[in-house]
């Protein structure tokens, strides 16, 4: 009898009452708090935390970009996470189900699908090529540690090859200030080896089969650990979500260790105080923050939507989000101690070795591990640790479509068939990711990462705020978030949603278009042709929210637009808790036909949702108040 009555009141129900069934027994929630915080960490911390914020926080003025960094995370990153947590949770519903609550606007969560669907291809990709240079690093040597390969070129000159005298080192610091004529062993084993770049984007020349079969086993590996939904997926996190950590810390250790990685953590971290009052420093870090935790990508929405009703998504938020920037400082660490070795050893400035993005994680750093003892266990361990934090993002992305196929049509038919939803996605994207295992297949990963998951995410984010806000009504949503938790949001976040989070965005928008130069990669620069296809890639997903809206107001009841624009953006009926439980005071199930379908109805106490139904208030639910005091507790 104690153990119920404690988790009665765990699960929200007020001091005296009968335990509440806080589970949704059709969709399935986390087995427990510690599975949701984890996957929603695996899924903000990603690839960009390692290849990406370290660069930007040198190029930016080192340790002066941490100022707008955590100011942006602040007055944007942690209120829009946040949000999309509390949206979700509310509703349990997917990134379309959410929706309910504006139907006008259910383009926004079609949006998000074409947003999670490309990154989703090109995202699995990426990881594809971890798995093999961590497969390749299983030998003695690895690979591209000597140019006596049959790959390599005249200009290749290698950091060990012929054990260099004094005056061979001379020479080579010379040719990379030069730069005009050396390479390096990794790159001309990335570009010639592992690519076999063709010339042109619109050359795509050959699959490159051990690609294609790393492409097989990426996508074998996400199906096999989402293969009973967040039940499995749950269970994985504990391993992918934080061993990364374990990983990091042991090349952080090994790093430091190091000649010249002082230097290398010093140009990190050296403040260049004359730079915060640029513009573009601000702007970096207001876009680093929006895309690196994964805001108005719909995995947040779904992955919140598992949560039990009353689970504090507040602080949920706020823990994440700072784990989320705390490693992305963390990585830089890592990052620059291994390349200030790298740069001491060669005598040249840092500037010459550091990169980005995949130059960052398969050329310069693979590089620089081939001075180490021991390389191919460091190889092993850095190409690990980048698998787990891409398998962590694209576990919720892949749920994010199956989620949202699966309430969209929601039925009993095709819940009981969700892995064989699961496994067509898989196979989908499987297919549509093989272009990219081809010749030109970087330069099409490019342009989708460029192009497809760029403004586009910041205009769905922008009008999410405005629908909520402003078409909703902050006072309805303030009352729901009330409801859920116990307590309304907190008077800041109040604010940032209503005026601040929306102006970042907005400037965020500005930013990037004014900022906006035509993709290249290296010294190779896209056919306008290609440009276009990214254009329309980026727009493919905000073309969604236009389109639906015109189609709902012209099938929404009424005599005139206006009446029909009223019509479509008003709450349907069906908005609000799934659990009828849960739906006390304006949220009072009238069990109608209608709304009675769509509401998950718990056998254990039928009696309990008339009781509340009764004792509720117009305008406050039931356990409004007395539940706040339990939250508290």
């Amino acid at each position: 009898m104690a153990e119920k009555c404690s988790e009665g009141l765990l699960n929200g129900a007020v001091p005296g009452e009968r335990s509440k069934q806080d589970k949704s027994v059709k969709r399935g929630n986390w087995g427990n708090q510690i599975e949701f915080v984890l996957t929603s960490v695996g899924y903000a911390v990603g690839l960009g935390n390692v290849w990406r914020f370290p660069y930007l926080c040198y190029r930016n003025g080192g340790g002066a970009f941490m100022f707008p960094y955590f100011i942006m995370l602040v007055f944007c990153g942690i209120p829009l996470f946040f949000m999309e947590l509390s949206f979700g949770q509310f509703a349990s519903q997917g990134c379309l189900g959410v929706w309910r609550v504006s139907p006008m606007f259910k383009g926004v969560g079609y949006g998000m699908m074409v947003v999670s669907t490309y990154i989703g291809i090109y995202y699995n990709v990426v990881i594809c090529i971890a798995f093999y240079y961590f497969f390749v690093s299983m030998t003695r040597v690895l690979p591209w540690t000597y140019c006596s390969n049959a790959w390599n070129t005249l200009d290749c000159v290698g950091v060990l090859d012929g054990n260099l005298s004094s005056h061979a080192a001379v020479n080579l610091t010379r040719l990379f200030n030069a730069t005009q004529k050396r390479t390096s062993p990794s790159k001309e084993y990335w570009r010639r080896y592992v690519l076999n770049l063709s010339d042109d984007i619109g050359n795509l020349g050959e699959v490159r089969l051990p690609l294609l079969g790393c492409l097989g086993v990426s996508w074998v590996v996400v199906f096999l650990c989402l293969i009973k939904g967040v039940k499995s997926s749950g269970k994985v996190v504990y391993f992918t979500a934080t061993f990364p950590y374990v990983v990091l810390t042991i090349l952080f250790v090994r790093g430091i260790t190091l000649e010249g990685a002082l230097t290398g953590i010093m140009y990190y971290l050296t403040p260049q105080w004359d730079k915060i009052l640029d513009a573009k420093v601000w702007g970096d870090a207001a876009s680093q923050i929006f895309y690196s935790l994964g805001c108005a990508w719909g995995g947040l929405i779904t992955m919140a939507s598992y949560n039990k009703f009353h689970n504090n998504c507040y602080r949920d938020s706020i823990i994440i989000s700072i784990t989320n920037c705390a490693t992305s400082v963390y990585a830089g660490f890592v990052i620059f101690s291994i390349l200030g070795f790298m740069a001491n050893h060669l005598g040249v400035d840092i500037s010459k070795v550091a990169d980005h993005g995949p130059g960052l994680a398969f050329v310069a750093y693979p590089e620089a591990l081939t001075l180490l003892p021991i390389s191919p266990l460091w190889s092993i361990l850095f190409f690990f640790m980048l698998i787990l934090l891409g398998l962590g993002t694209q576990f919720c992305l892949l749920e994010t479509l199956v989620t949202a196929i699966v309430d969209e049509v929601g039925n009993e038919w095709i819940i009981r068939r969700k892995t064989f939803v699961t496994l067509g996605v898989a196979v989908a994207g499987f297919l549509l990711g093989i272009p990219l295992t081809t010749q030109a297949g970087i330069y099409w990963l490019l342009l989708m990462d460029n192009y497809a998951a760029s403004f586009s995410l910041v205009v769905i984010s922008c009008i999410m705020c405005v629908a909520i806000m402003y078409i909703y009504g902050h006072r309805n949503y303030f009352k729901d978030i009330e409801m859920m938790l116990g307590f309304p949001p907190p008077l800041f976040f109040q604010i940032c949603w209503r005026f601040i989070s929306p102006a970042i965005i907005f400037f965020i928008l500005v930013f990037t278009v004014i900022q906006y130069r035509p993709i290249s990669y290296n010294e190779y620069v896209y056919p306008t042709w290609a440009i276009s296809i990214g254009f329309l890639m980026a727009l493919s997903s905000v073309i969604c929210i236009p389109i639906y809206a015109i189609y709902k107001v012209c099938h929404s009841e009424g005599d005139t637009l206006l009446e029909r624009l009223k019509n479509a953006t008003k709450a349907s009926k069906d908005w609000g808790p799934a659990l009828a439980e849960h739906r006390s005071g304006r949220y009072a199930p009238a069990f109608s036909p209608s709304t009675e379908s769509h509401l998950e109805v718990q056998p254990l106490h039928p009696e309990k949702a008339r009781n509340e139904a009764a004792a509720a208030s117009p305008a406050q639910g039931s356990n409004g108040s007395a539940h706040s005091q339990d939250s508290r507790l």
